[in-house]
């Protein structure tokens, strides 16, 4: 038997979240990776409106690094032609990939090559966080109740497979596995597995394969992705999929994480970092780092990159690059190369 929660368990613009103070009005960018899927671009304009909404006294801008729009240039003009030059940013990225260490600050940079006038503040993605814990612990403990557990399986014939996004930087495939570790830690569950829906390995119809080698009564899939999106909707098809190929196993589809109160909060100390100076990035494990021989720092990276642009998410990151990462050998030999 198939389970899928979805809007039953995920949070409306209703609820009352008390956010620590603001130390400035600095306007504030949100920038969300982007998608082609309209109902994953619709639920980041969603989060960026109802977190504008808890705290009204500064404007929220939200935009896209690629694949719809608006874009960071696009949006950052209308800013400068509206008087805000001095901007707080925040990467909306769950781990501190590419996307975060280059591809963001380059497109900040443009703007600020074409408007000199432009200050910004670069806040951190959000990592394995408190809040984030916090949040999956509490869906996983609504997954325990007699509503959403008919039969009445216990954690320990019980698999949990969290599914990560997948990304061609090591350090942040090795952040899901540390999440997937601190989520199993004292949960009673079975086992964990990690796979991805894509670039990096093993892909999810190896988690499925790996999880029923435990010979589990229950496997909950987890997808550790923010918003919903065509590699999410993916993970709903595949975990189908695995229900006709193992009908003896109850699968459980957990939401993505939604609009949470526990990402609002979370996102607001992202928010008063990007003010006090508290910003860090996780440097000591990055291959651009330990590769190049360089260092990155987190408000300015001093590297240079080609433009770039996909023709779908589960894209490889790899510029002029025509290895093919579904084969596990070419993989590994890529892997570690600095584009």
């Amino acid at each position: 038997m198939l389970v899928t929660l979805n809007d039953s368990i995920l949070n409306s613009f209703g609820f009352s979240l008390d956010l620590p103070p603001l130390p400035q009005s600095r306007p504030l960018l949100l920038v969300g990776h982007g998608t082609r899927d309209p109902e994953g671009r619709q639920a980041f304009l969603d989060f960026a409106q109802a977190y504008y909404q808890l705290d009204p006294c500064r404007p929220v801008f939200p935009c896209f690094l690629e694949l719809t729009e608006p874009s960071i240039v696009e949006v950052l003009s209308q800013c400068v032609a509206t008087g805000h030059t001095d901007l707080s940013v925040l990467p909306i990225l769950l781990f501190a990939a590419r996307h975060n260490k280059f591809d963001v600050t380059n497109e900040l940079d443009r703007a600020r090559r074409a408007f000199p006038e432009l200050r910004y503040h670069y806040g951190r993605h959000y990592g394995i966080a408190p809040e984030i814990l916090t949040l999956w612990r509490s869906r996983l403990e609504l997954l325990d109740t007699p509503e959403f557990n008919p039969q009445a399986i216990g954690r320990e014939e019980t698999v949990l497979l969290v599914v990560g996004r997948g990304s061609s930087d090591p350090d942040a495939n090795g952040d899901v596995f540390k999440l997937a570790r601190m989520l199993w830690e004292g949960s009673g569950y079975k086992t964990v597995e990690v796979c991805f829906i894509g670039i990096t390995h093993p892909r999810l119809p190896e988690g499925f394969v790996r999880a029923n080698l435990h010979q589990p009564r229950r496997v909950i899939v987890l997808p550790h992705f923010m918003f919903t999106g065509a590699l999410v909707k993916r993970i709903y098809t595949l975990t189908t999929k695995a229900q006709a190929a193992y009908p003896h196993v109850e699968y459980v589809n957990l939401p993505e994480i939604g609009l949470h109160p526990q990402l609002f909060y979370l996102t607001r100390q992202r928010e008063i970092e990007t003010h006090v100076g508290q910003v860090v990035m996780n440097c000591e494990t990055c291959k651009f780092r330990l590769v190049a021989g360089q260092t990155h720092h987190h408000h300015h990276h001093h590297y240079e990159h080609h433009s770039h642009s996909h023709n779908h998410e589960d894209h490889p990151h790899h510029h002029g690059s025509t290895v093919n990462l579904d084969h596990l050998p070419s993989y590994h030999q890529r892997i570690w190369q600095v584009p």
